[in-house]
């Protein structure tokens, strides 16, 4: 499952872009190799984060992997539910398994990310 609507990163995080904010998550190939996720620790609001910096830790049974910043920006909004639940990112990556959002510093940084189909290319969908 790729929505066509996202962008996406080679390292399997997804972009919604609304309005100069991008919503950020990852996908559900990423949760599926992750396993059951058990916990994540997301950025503090408020927080910068460059292109390509680890902005968010997910921990699942299996193994703790980071979650990097597809574009620069400000943390303007994190998904606190996912403190208590966790395992939304499994059952909703897409949906309400987002992890964080940022106001966008530079925009032409989404044009470095793939389309839906260059991400299926990516893990041979």
């Amino acid at each position: 499952m790729v929505p066509q609507e996202l962008r996406y990163t080679k390292t399997h995080e997804w972009v919604k872009v609304e309005d100069g904010t991008a919503r950020i998550g990852i996908t559900d190939y990423a949760q599926k190799k992750l396993g059951d996720v058990v916990y994540v620790e997301l950025p503090e609001k408020g927080r910068k984060l460059k292109k390509g910096e680890v902005a968010v830790t997910v921990e699942s049974v299996k193994a703790a992997e980071s979650v990097y910043a597809p574009v620069s920006g400000e943390v303007v909004e994190v998904n606190e539910e996912l403190i208590s639940t966790p395992g939304t990112i499994n059952r909703d990556p897409y949906g309400n398994g987002w992890l964080f959002a940022l106001k966008m510093e530079n925009e032409a940084e989404l044009s470095e990310l793939l389309d839906a189909e260059g991400y299926k290319n990516l893990i041979g969908e």
